[in-house]
């Protein structure tokens, strides 16, 4: 599990060892980086709208997403198929799941961040 805490210092672990870089490989880090990094409130938002797993494609998360989205049809099939314990619990559990990753947004997606910035700064000798 994430601890914001943990989260923010290597934030600013990855931050000074940016700043250690010349300034075209900065310049050049930090423009490839404008196009990864990633808004935790886009991410918020297509949870809040789509709660079927959409949010995990905008952060690449291919098998998250498809695992959701096919736990969701699971739990619509059983109960057309008249298993509605069955049903409503998968779906249930899936919802619980997703909400936890709406009230958690900001620091999945700020690891999401550290990630994509972590690998350019290897990238770029960092």
């Amino acid at each position: 599990m994430l601890k914001q805490s943990d989260v923010d210092s290597e934030e600013e672990r990855l931050r000074n060892l940016a700043g250690k870089l010349p300034d075209e490989s900065r310049k050049a880090l930090f423009g490839e980086l404008r196009g990864q990094i990633k808004d935790p409130d886009t991410y918020a938002v297509l949870n809040w709208f789509f709660p079927i797993g959409i949010h995990h494609l905008y952060l690449r998360r291919w098998f998250s997403a498809l695992a959701d989205i096919g736990l969701i049809a699971i739990g619509i099939v059983l109960l057309v198929l008249d298993f509605l314990w069955a049903g409503v619990i998968l779906i249930g559990v899936v919802s619980a799941w997703e909400l936890w990753a709406l009230f958690r947004s900001q620091i999945i997606v700020q690891d999401w961040n550290n990630q994509a910035y972590r690998s350019l700064l290897e990238k770029y000798g960092a």
